[in-house]
């Protein structure tokens, strides 16, 4: 594939989520130079995926591939933008748009609107199902199959953690502040802490102290979970950082946090021999 393959992105005067609000002063922007990048679009059970390419231009094929997998916001401009620093590493990394089948994230302007007339209706099946096509495309356009990771942002992060379980394939995981514990549902049957035994692959826990949501409780059951489990996994908790302390765009950046974050990323990524 090269850059004639891909679709231009359509014109947006900032890129970013508008249920996110403005974007920060502090928002990363990552150019493609030296990359091949842009949009595409995956076959998945008979329709067209959409989904967000970012690969290095001096290389065309065996890269090791990354999985990239959405807040909730969808495949938005701060989501091309880790793809594109992926990509400068060395990685074909690829961001699938997940609710595709159900909405627009972009039509939404706040999230509980998005989340309760998109994002809850979207089955996990179907998210699983939909980046193992991701995976299979991305192995027949430049990727390695043998060389599989994937990393997930807020409601990405459990699907990381989820996609470990599912995917014997997969190499290692990296879950970015992602629920670990909730009530289930037919869309939600299962949360890691309940698929902890069943984790093909390491994953590496990024979570703040912090956060209100995801409880110093809900990240010592999942602990003992993992522990239970004997399973390959760690989990790191920045005291200083909150919910979404990657996101540069949002105030809830943590600056030292997420440079820690991503540096134990790659190095997690190299260790289980995704790269």
């Amino acid at each position: 594939m090269n850059a004639d393959d891909l679709i231009a992105l359509p014109k947006n005067p900032t890129g970013f989520a508008a249920a996110a609000g403005a974007p920060s002063p502090t928002a990363i922007r990552t150019d493609d130079s030296g990359l091949v990048a842009g949009q595409t679009t995956i076959p998945t059970q008979g329709e067209q995926m959409p989904a967000y390419l970012a690969r290095p231009a001096a290389q065309s094929d065996h890269l090791p591939i990354i999985l990239v997998i959405q807040e909730i916001f969808g495949v938005h401009e701060h989501i091309r933008d880790l793809c594109r620093r992926l990509a400068k590493q060395g990685y074909l990394a690829i961001a699938p748009e997940l609710y595709f089948r159900q909405g627009d994230p972009t039509r939404y302007d706040d999230i509980p609107t998005l989340f309760s007339q998109l994002v809850s209706k979207v089955p996990d099946s179907q998210v699983l199902a939909d980046l193992d096509h991701t995976a299979h495309w991305a192995a027949r356009h430049g990727g390695d199959s043998r060389r599989l990771g994937v990393t997930g942002f807020c409601w990405g992060g459990r699907i990381a953690w989820l996609y470990a379980a599912h995917n014997p394939q997969l190499k290692a995981a990296v879950a970015w502040y992602g629920k670990l514990v909730g009530d289930k549902t037919l869309l939600n049957p299962k949360h890691p802490v309940d698929v902890t035994a069943a984790l093909a692959a390491p994953v590496l826990g990024l979570y703040g102290a912090q956060d209100t949501g995801i409880t110093a409780e809900h990240i010592d059951a999942m602990r003992q979970a993992l522990g239970a489990a004997k399973a390959d996994a760690d989990i790191i908790v920045y005291p200083d950082a909150g919910h979404a302390f990657n996101a540069d765009y949002r105030p809830s950046y943590h600056a030292a946090s997420a440079v820690d974050g991503w540096q134990r990323m790659l190095a997690w990524f190299d260790k289980y021999g995704v790269k």
